[in-house]
């Protein structure tokens, strides 16, 4: 898969994942340092192939992240000799009476929790390894919350539960202790790896219209292997994507009011490279790994209900590019009343966003020196 040597999460935490007897791991490290192929290996280590049932339970928050994880188990585990994935999502049905043979169950909450008390088609007692994904939103957004937790508390006392995330609030953390027994807690500091291979920049734009001629003079001046361009709003991303297309680019918009079949479709089109833009809104920021990434726009900044910066959601988006260790650019298009944002996303990553004259070409030009 193209790894030569482990990442700093993988190399911490492979050994205390692999360890016997099983220790609870809560995990914290960068997007695209490789946290999803160090628990994928933990799973396929843990599972006995010769045993047709469920054994490792993974959660994610969204069907894509679901899927891409599966998409990993079905690489690094195509050695791996009669084990196989099954996905509890939405859409995919299974009837009461099914026997699951497969080893390990990925899913989204809802699903996963009809899978395994409604349908009954997972015993949990046998079950020896959980893993929740980007478990800082699974722990702290309702529902979500109550979902995973009330999975969680129906597992055996033995289980191995190993949390992953990329950000944590103190709250979230305190909870995760809570409800995982004993664990081993892992944080590697942001300031040793957040954005260290990440250009950040920003433009001060009067409207929308001012930030698409912004977008449109990167575009003419850098080369561009896939873009991801983030909006605060589905109205944001319909405009534009409908002015992007016009002027003749590939674009394809991901937003949550797709159904799952229409989402898993645009993600596969744009890794395949059909389409050169991805226009998403949040639901896109978490976990989607392209590796072509190569520049992240942020049309508007992601901010809180207080119009304050949403700190974690900036670091998932920026983190789209720059996977593993790759150079990235991210661009912030900025009104001159939200500057301030820039200042508080400078003081709380400890990193520098300079500011760039959308009009200036030879300086974009420079960039990519």
């Amino acid at each position: 898969m193209g790894f030569n040597r482990p990442s700093k999460i993988q190399g911490t935490a492979l050994p205390i994942m692999l360890a016997y007897p099983p220790h609870n791991l809560i995990a914290q490290s960068q997007s695209g340092t490789g946290k999803t192929a160090a628990f994928v290996l933990a799973m396929l280590s843990r599972i006995n192939a010769a045993e047709k049932y469920p054994q490792c339970l993974c959660l994610a928050p969204t069907y894509e992240l679901a899927l891409q994880i599966g998409r990993v188990i079905e690489t690094i585990g195509r050695f791996c000799i009669d084990t196989k994935v099954t996905y509890a999502v939405r859409g995919n049905l299974v009837r009461q009476g099914t026997v699951v043979q497969e080893q390990i169950v990925i899913g989204t909450p809802g699903t996963m929790l009809d899978w395994c008390f409604k349908q009954k088609v997972i015993d949990m007692k046998k079950i020896g390894t959980f893993v929740l994904d980007e478990a800082d939103i699974m722990i702290d957004t309702q529902g979500l919350s109550c979902q995973s937790i009330r999975i969680q508390r129906a597992l055996p006392k033995g289980c191995q539960m190993l949390l992953f995330s990329a950000t944590f609030r103190d709250t979230v953390r305190a909870f995760a202790m809570q409800i995982v027994s004993n664990p081993i807690v892992i944080k590697l500091r942001e300031e040793e790896l957040t954005l260290s291979n990440i250009r950040q920049y920003f433009f001060v734009c009067r409207g929308r219209e001012e930030k698409y001629r912004a977008l449109c003079n990167v575009y003419g001046s850098i080369t561009i292997g896939q873009a991801m361009i983030f909006c605060q709003t589905r109205r944001s991303a319909d405009w534009l994507s409908k002015e992007m297309s016009q002027d003749g680019h590939q674009v394809a918009i991901l937003t949550a009011e797709l159904t799952v079949a229409q989402r898993a479709s645009v993600i596969q089109r744009f890794r395949d490279g059909k389409e050169k833009v991805l226009i998403a809104t949040n639901v896109c920021a978490r976990g989607i790994d392209v590796q072509q990434v190569t520049i992240v726009v942020n049309f508007s900044l992601p901010v809180n209900r207080e119009r304050e910066p949403d700190f974690e959601t900036y670091l998932h988006r920026i983190g789209r590019t720059g996977r593993f260790g790759r150079r990235g650019i991210a661009f912030s298009m900025v009104q001159s009343q939200n500057v301030g944002l820039v200042q508080m996303i400078e003081e709380h990553f400890q990193t520098k966003i300079k500011q760039l004259d959308p009009d200036d070409m030879d300086e974009l030009e420079n960039l990519e020196n």
